[in-house]
C-alpha cells in the first residue's frame, strides 16, 4: 500500500514539474564563457560590385548608409572589383573609377578598402580575353594567366594602386584572384593551387608595399574556402612571408566545414582569415527574407567567428536579400529604394559591437557544420564583455551565464522579427553588485547581444621589472596575469609573468 502511494506521489510531482516548464517559469540553459583568447576581429563589410547600384560610381547611398561608426550599421570593410583595365572589362560599366566615390567615403570614415581582380588583362591570358572561358564557337578555351606573363601581374596591381592613390584613395589590400577554382563565362581567370604558389613565390615581391603604405596581399579567394587552395601558400615559407590575409567564399560549404579547416594554418602563422563573399538566401524569389532566414544569416556570421574568421564581407550592398532596398515593387512594399533592410540590422549586432574585439572561447563552441537551433559566441573589447545568443526555436528560455570577470552593468540588444519595432531593441541589464554569474532573458526566435561592462579592480601588478632583472633560468613557480592584473590560467599574447619571489615582467606568450 505504501509503495503504491509513493509511486502515485512521484507521478504527480513529475506532472507538476512538466507543467511548470510549459506554463510557469521558462527553463534555464547555462553558458560558460572562458578567458581563453582566440582571434581578433578586424570587421565586417560588403562589396561595391552591385548592378543595383547603377549608375555605378555615382550612387553612393548604400555606402553612405552602411559604412562608418556613426551609421546605424557600422560596416568598415569594402570590397572592390579591379577590372582588367581602366576602361572596364566589357562585362558592364565597371572600371577603376567606378568604386572611387564609395571608396573615398569608406576611407574618410576610417574603414578598410581592398580590391579583387576577376581577371587580369586579357592579353596576359591563354584565351586572350578577360572572359573566364571562351564561347562554344571558340572551343570553350579556359582562360589562365600565361606563365610568360607572371612577371607582369604584380606590376599591373601596382598600376591599379597608383591610379587609386593619385585619385585620393590609399587601398589597404589587394587579392590575387576572385574564385580561381571556378570556370565562368563572365570575367574570370583559372589557377591551379600550384599556379598560385608559383606566382606568389617567384613574383609577389614585386608588389610595391613601400610606395603603397604597406598594402597587404590577400590569397586567391576560392569558391568554397577549400584547403587545397589555402594550405599550399602557408606550407611554403616564401609564400607565407608574402601572404597577409587568407581568404575564401562560402558557396557550397558552411563556415564550420572547409573554412574552419582552412583557417588552422593561417591562424598558426599569425595571418588574418577573411570570408570575402557570400550571399545568404539570394535564391528566395520575389520576396524579402523571412525572420527565420534572417536568423540563419546571423548563425552564418556567428559560425564564421567560431571558425576563426577575422573579417566577414558579404556580397552585394543593395539587393532584396541584402542590406539596402532596391525599390523594385515585386519584392514588396518594404523594399524601399535606399532604405535599410532588416538584414542590415541583423548584421549590425556584429558590426557595431564585435568589430575590434577578441573572441573568447565558450564551453559550447560548435565543432561541426550542422545547423544548430541555438548558437553562442563571446568577445572582449576594452571594458566590454559581449555575449551573442542566436535561437531559432519557439522556446522562451532563461540564459544563465558564467563570465570570466565580474561585471557591473549591461545592455541587452534584442531582435525578434523583421518589423522595425522588433529590431535592435535596447534595454538595461540591472546588476546590483558586481558579479560574474547572471541569469538573462532569451526570447523565442531571437538574436541577442548582451553587452556587459567589466568591473575593473585595482591592478594586482604594481611594479613591473625590466627583462634584464628577471632570470629565465629561475626554477621558481611562475604565475601569469593580464595587463589589468587578473590571474590567467592559459596565458596568451602580451601578459605579465611573476615569479614566486615577486619579480615581474611583461612577456609575449605564444598563441
Amino acid at each position: 500500500m505504501n509503495r503504491f502511494f509513493t509511486l502515485l506521489l512521484l507521478c504527480v510531482a513529475a506532472i507538476g514539474s512538466y507543467a511548470d516548464d510549459k506554463h510557469g517559469a521558462p527553463p534555464t540553459i547555462k553558458l560558460v564563457v572562458t578567458d581563453q583568447r582566440c582571434q581578433k576581429i578586424t570587421g565586417f563589410g560588403a562589396a561595391c560590385c552591385d548592378g543595383a547600384m547603377k549608375p555605378f560610381g555615382t550612387d553612393t547611398q548604400p555606402t553612405s548608409r552602411l559604412f562608418g561608426p556613426k551609421t546605424k550599421i557600422g560596416l568598415n570593410i569594402m570590397r572592390m572589383e579591379i577590372s582588367p583595365s581602366f576602361t572596364g572589362d566589357n562585362w558592364g560599366d565597371y572600371d577603376w573609377n567606378g568604386s572611387l566615390p564609395s571608396a573615398k567615403i569608406v576611407k574618410n570614415r576610417g574603414g578598410i578598402v581592398f580590391g579583387t581582380p576577376w581577371s587580369p588583362p586579357g592579353e596576359y591570358k591563354t584565351n586572350g580575353v578577360a572572359q573566364g572561358g571562351n564561347s562554344e564557337e571558340q572551343g570553350y578555351q579556359k582562360g589562365k594567366l600565361r606563365e610568360d606573363c607572371y612577371d607582369k601581374f604584380f606590376p599591373w596591381l601596382n598600376s591599379y594602386l597608383q591610379w587609386m592613390k593619385d585619385h585620393g584613395v590609399n587601398v589597404d589590400a589587394v587579392s590575387i584572384q576572385n574564385e580561381p577554382d571556378w570556370w565562368v563565362n563572365y570575367s574570370g581567370c583559372l589557377y591551379d593551387p600550384q599556379d598560385l604558389v608559383k606566382l606568389v613565390k617567384n613574383h609577389a615581391h614585386m608588389l610595391d608595399r613601400e610606395t603603397f603604405n604597406g598594402v597587404r596581399l590577400i590569397s586567391g579567394e576560392s569558391l568554397g574556402f577549400t584547403q587545397n587552395y589555402t594550405d599550399p601558400l602557408m606550407q611554403d615559407a616564401t609564400c607565407r612571408e608574402q601572404i597577409d590575409i587568407v581568404a575564401g567564399h562560402l558557396y557550397g560549404h558552411a563556415p564550420l566545414q572547409y573554412m574552419k579547416n582552412s583557417a588552422i594554418l593561417p591562424t598558426q602563422y599569425g595571418k588574418e582569415v577573411w570570408m570575402t563573399e557570400h550571399s545568404s538566401t539570394d535564391n528566395i524569389g520575389d520576396r524579402l527574407p523571412n525572420w527565420h532566414e534572417q536568423l540563419l544569416f546571423a548563425e552564418e556570421l556567428n559560425e564564421c567567428m567560431l571558425a576563426g574568421c577575422t573579417g566577414y564581407i558579404y556580397w552585394y550592398m543593395r539587393a532584396h536579400w541584402a542590406f539596402i532596398g532596391t525599390g523594385e515593387e515585386k519584392y514588396g512594399p518594404e523594399n524601399v529604394k535606399n532604405a535599410l533592410l532588416p538584414r542590415a540590422y541583423v548584421l549590425s549586432h556584429f558590426s557595431k559591437n564585435v568589430t575590434g574585439s577578441t573572441r573568447l572561447a565558450t564551453e559550447q563552441d560548435m565543432t561541426s557544420g550542422a545547423e544548430a537551433p541555438r548558437e553562442f559566441s563571446a568577445y572582449i573589447k576594452g571594458d566590454s564583455l559581449i555575449v551573442m545568443c542566436i535561437d531559432t526555436t519557439a522556446n522562451e528560455l532563461n540564459l544563465k551565464v558564467e563570465l570570466p570577470y565580474p561585471v557591473k552593468s549591461g545592455t541587452h540588444l534584442l531582435s525578434t522579427g523583421n518589423e522595425t519595432s522588433q529590431l535592435c531593441q535596447k534595454s538595461e541589464i540591472v546588476i546590483d553588485n558586481p558579479t560574474n554569474k547572471l541569469t538573462l532573458p532569451k526570447p523565442a526566435r531571437s538574436l541577442n547581444t548582451y553587452i556587459f561592462i567589466i568591473d575593473r579592480p585595482t591592478t594586482a601588478i604594481q611594479d613591473i621589472k625590466s627583462a634584464d632583472e628577471f632570470d629565465d633560468n629561475d626554477d621558481e613557480a611562475k604565475t601569469y596575469y593580464d595587463l589589468q592584473g587578473r590571474r590567467l590560467d592559459h596565458p596568451q599574447g602580451l601578459c605579465i609573468e611573476k615569479s614566486a619571489s615577486g619579480k615581474t615582467r611583461k612577456i609575449m606568450m605564444e598563441r
